[in-house]
């Protein structure tokens, strides 16, 4: 007789000392705890997405900028361990054990992920990929197999996507084969962006549900927030990946409020600080979202907990060649009737416009409402689906 509670394993970036990665896994779990499930991460934890993994072709010129970005990583990854806030690593690590239930050694490639999974004497009945950009192709790497589930489950195991993003709204040509053989292979798909859903659908043919990001689909980080003690009233600067233009636009905001500016550590930050850096964990970033006078990120999630937190706030969009990682906070803000709190590459004369203009909250959280609907009614979907196997 079919169970009416599930066994569920989640790949997706939960190791990553990211704040959005961090809190969309935490999202995803809460919501499949909270209905009873048991679930636990599967501790697949890859070299070449955080420290670069291992060059290649080291003779080949086809391989430079795939092996540059290599270095690049590894070198970051060896400045954090010795000279990175220590206090903060160790603030992500309880999170991680404590917030997300973690376990168990790493598993650092396809094979350990299969031999993990053979050998557990209970199986899941549901294996979640996503969210995040878990479908994003890699300079060094490519697609990832494992964020696909395309490797041997215990029979009566579903393999089904919630949320996961390709990070941009195309797939390079020399993806698309190799993508649409794995898509074949899973029981349900989702995907987090109306780009990504696209793309999936004109590989595959298959109807696919678009549905909210984690963060969105739990909405609720009260609980997060109260462990958190800290500042209130300043300006909350999360940049990612640039500083073009949002520098300027923070600075604009903070001297006409008056407040201090704090920005949240990034060890990937190859520009001068802009404000004051802090160190926070998760809980605490959180905690000062919810305590911010004003939002400016070019972030998804600092978007995402804006709007959760009901903040105002001003999206600087990323400039240049990075302007394709918009997408993500582009399509968020027009389901949600926000798109004028965009703003196009650092235009500080729009920002100055924008900044006190008003957010009808009401009917944000009408659409939000619906958002979330979409989300549950799709994951209500696959789990009875997973219950009745």
């Amino acid at each position: 007789m079919p169970g009416t509670k599930l066994r569920i394993g989640i790949l997706t970036f939960h190791f990553s000392e990211n704040f959005g990665a961090l809190l969309q896994a935490y999202g995803l779990r809460s919501w499949l705890a909270g209905l009873g499930h048991t679930v636990e991460f599967i501790n697949y934890h890859p070299s070449h997405v955080e420290a670069g993994g291992s060059f290649s072709r080291l003779l080949d010129p086809r391989a430079l900028k795939a092996n540059a970005k290599i270095a690049y990583l590894k070198l970051t990854s060896l400045r954090e361990r010795l000279f990175g806030n220590k206090g903060q690593a160790e603030a992500f690590a309880d999170f991680r054990r404590g917030e997300l239930g973690l376990t168990g050694a790493p598993l650092r490639d396809l094979a350990e992920v299969e031999a993990h999974l053979a050998a557990m004497p209970v199986p899941y009945d549901l294996i979640v990929l996503g969210s995040d950009q878990v479908w994003s192709a890699s300079e060094q790497h490519g697609l990832d197999r494992v964020y696909f589930a395309d490797f041997a489950v215990p029979e009566g195991t579903r393999r089904i996507s919630y949320a996961p993003s390709f990070g941009k709204a195309t797939v390079a040509p020399e993806y698309r084969d190799e993508l649409r053989r794995m898509l074949a292979g899973l029981d349900g798909i989702s995907c987090r962006e109306a780009s990504g859903a696209a793309i999936v659908r004109e590989l595959t043919g298959r109807e696919i549900a678009c549905v909210p990001d984690p963060t969105l689909l739990l909405g609720d980080f009260a609980a997060l927030s109260r462990q958190a003690d800290g500042p209130q009233g300043h300006v909350f600067c999360y940049a990612l990946r640039s500083a073009g233009g949002i520098r300027e636009v923070t600075d604009w905001v903070g001297k006409e409020l008056g407040a201090p500016i704090l920005s949240p550590y990034n060890a990937h930050r190859r520009w001068k600080e802009i404000g004051q850096t802090v160190y926070p964990s998760p809980a605490e970033w959180v905690a000062l979202v919810d305590r911010a006078a004003y939002v400016v990120t070019n972030s998804f999630h600092g978007t995402v907990f804006s709007i959760l937190l009901q903040k105002p706030f001003l999206v600087a969009g990323l400039p240049g060649k990075r302007a394709a990682l918009n997408e993500r906070a582009l399509n968020l803000l027009g389901e949600l009737g926000l798109q004028d709190r965009f703003i196009e590459n650092g235009d500080l004369a729009m920002a100055q416009r924008r900044f006190a203009e008003p957010i009808e909250w009401e009917e944000v959280n009408e659409r939000l409402r619906r958002l979330q609907l979409d989300g549950r009614d799709y994951l209500d979907r696959e789990l009875r689906k997973s219950m009745a196997a």
